[in-house]
C-alpha cells in the first residue's frame, strides 16, 4: 500500500472481526498509524484496497465516507485533536449530536462517560484549560460515546499514569466484550498490548507477527 510515490505499507493483508481487540506494534516508522489511518479511511492512498463494515472505501464518496465514520466508527488520536472551542462535555456529545440523536439521550450518555472517566470536575472547561491527561479521556469518551462498531485508537494510553490508563483501557476494552466492536490500537506499551486478544507486529511496513488471530476491517 503507498501513499502519493511513497510505499509506507508492504504486502500486508489483514482481517478484522467484530468483537476482536486488536494491538498493533512495533518500532517507530514501521507503518503502525499508516495502517491505523488506512483502515478507518483517513489517509488517502495511492494502491491497495481497504474494505471497511462491508464497503470498499475506494468507491464511496467524501461525504458518505464522513457519514460511515460518523455513524459507525470512532477514534482517538494520539494527540487528543479536540475541537477548542468546545468544553469537554460538548466534545464529547458532539458525535451524538452531529447523528441528530435527542438531547436529552446525548447528554445522558455524556454524563455517564464524564463519571466513568473522572471528568466531573473539568467538563466544563475547554481543552486549553485542562492537563494533557484529561484531554485524553476526553477525547476516548467522545470515541466511544456513539457506541460505534469500530474503534481506531492511536496510543490511547500514552500521556496517562497507571490508575487513569486502566479507566481508559476498561472503557475500551468494554465496547469489545459489551457492545461487539471491533478495537483496533496501536501501542508501544507492551503491558497494554497484552490486554488485547490479538497482536500484530510490524518492521518496516510489514507484518512480521499475527499472534492470536480471529476474523469487517480489511486491508491489503
Amino acid at each position: 500500500m503507498s501513499y502519493r510515490s511513497q510505499q509506507v505499507l508492504r504486502e500486508v493483508s489483514l482481517e478484522v472481526g467484530a468483537s476482536e481487540s486488536v494491538a498493533i506494534t512495533g518500532p517507530s516508522g514501521s507503518g503502525k498509524t499508516s495502517l491505523l489511518y488506512s483502515l478507518s479511511g483517513l489517509e488517502p492512498r495511492a494502491t491497495g484496497r481497504v474494505r471497511l463494515l462491508g464497503h470498499d472505501l475506494a468507491g464511496l464518496s467524501a461525504d458518505a465516507l464522513a457519514d460511515l465514520r460518523l455513524r459507525h466508527v470512532g477514534f482517538v488520536f494520539q494527540s487528543a485533536d479536540l475541537v477548542p472551542e468546545l468544553t469537554l462535555r460538548q466534545n464529547i456529545a458532539l458525535p451524538l449530536e452531529l447523528a441528530g440523536v435527542r438531547r436529552r439521550a446525548v447528554a445522558a450518555r455524556a454524563d455517564e462517560l464524564i463519571a466513568t472517566l473522572g471528568l466531573a470536575g473539568s467538563a466544563d472547561r475547554r481543552p486549553a484549560q485542562v492537563s494533557g491527561g484529561q484531554a485524553q479521556r476526553c477525547a476516548v469518551a467522545r470515541a466511544v460515546v456513539a457506541s460505534p462498531s469500530v474503534v481506531f485508537a492511536d496510543e490511547p494510553t500514552g500521556a496517562l499514569d497507571q490508575a487513569n490508563r486502566e479507566v481508559v483501557l476498561g472503557l475500551l476494552l468494554d465496547q469489545v466484550s459489551q457492545i461487539g466492536s471491533a478495537l483496533i490500537t496501536v501501542t508501544h506499551d507492551a503491558e497494554v498490548a497484552a490486554r488485547f486478544e490479538r497482536r500484530i507486529g510490524l518492521a518496516d511496513g510489514a507484518v512480521v507477527a499475527d499472534i492470536g488471530t480471529r476474523d469487517a476491517a480489511h486491508a491489503e
